[in-house]
């Protein structure tokens, strides 16, 4: 299981999490400078940042739709008005909050798993970035899988088609490991499909796992020990 550590140490991952966080708020304001009226970039992205993190606060203690842009506004420390400079209506939030957590998850799973040719240590590579993520972002993966049923037709599709991303990208590792031979012959689909369900039960029911003093790292020690003890050739 020493492989993982290609990773990093979770200190080490939290560290780069939060300049990428910056980095996605960023790119959002330079692509969205028609809904983001600030001319200053540091201030914006300072902003962003705020209103991302105060959105996922408030969604996960009373829930998307029953959040006003008041409650944001107390929370985020901004002003009604100041708000208005970022986004004009929740449906632009919605916008914010998705794309940001899409990109992050995106660009944190490919970067993790870069350069590693060997299927086993690349799959747990995936697993281990994966839970440190939702562990860092638990406040987005909840909004995410809970709020989607109740989202517009357009951010509900852009949901499901990440959280479908997510599974083809274990399962093109899974199916490399088998056409390679350092896997046994499974099907890849449905054992991506379980492995990503364990990782999204990290996430949505942190209290259980709390309660059983389990922590980011063991768990996905956990999962990778199984994956090893089924997958491995």
């Amino acid at each position: 299981m020493g492989s993982v550590s290609m990773v990093g140490d979770f200190e080490s991952f939290k560290a780069g999490l939060s300049l990428s966080k910056a980095e996605i708020c960023r790119e959002l304001y330079r692509e969205n400078r028609e809904l983001v009226r600030i001319k200053k970039e540091h201030v914006a992205v300072r902003n962003l940042v705020r209103i991302i993190d105060s959105t996922l606060t408030l969604t996960n203690l009373k829930g998307f739709h029953a959040m006003s842009l008041r409650d944001l506004s107390a929370d985020s420390g901004l002003s009604i008005g100041g708000l208005y400079a970022y986004i004009r209506n929740k449906e632009d939030l919605i916008h914010l909050i998705q794309h940001h957590g899409f990109r992050l998850t995106r660009r944190t799973l490919h970067a993790c798993t870069q350069g590693i040719d060997d299927p086993r240590e690349k799959l747990l590579a995936a697993v281990r970035a994966h839970i440190y993520l939702s562990e860092l972002l638990q406040p987005w993966f909840y909004f995410s899988f809970m709020e989607t049923k109740s989202l517009p037709e357009k951010q509900k599709k852009e949901a499901i088609a990440v959280e479908l991303e997510v599974e083809d990208f274990l399962c093109t590792i899974i199916d490399t490991g088998i056409a390679s031979k350092a896997f046994r012959e499974v099907d890849a689909r449905l054992l991506a499909s379980v492995c990503k369900a364990m990782m999204q039960d990290w996430y949505l029911k942190r209290r259980k796992y709390r309660n059983q003093q389990v922590e980011a790292t063991g768990y996905a020690d956990f999962i990778g020990s199984m994956l090893a003890r089924y997958l491995w050739a």
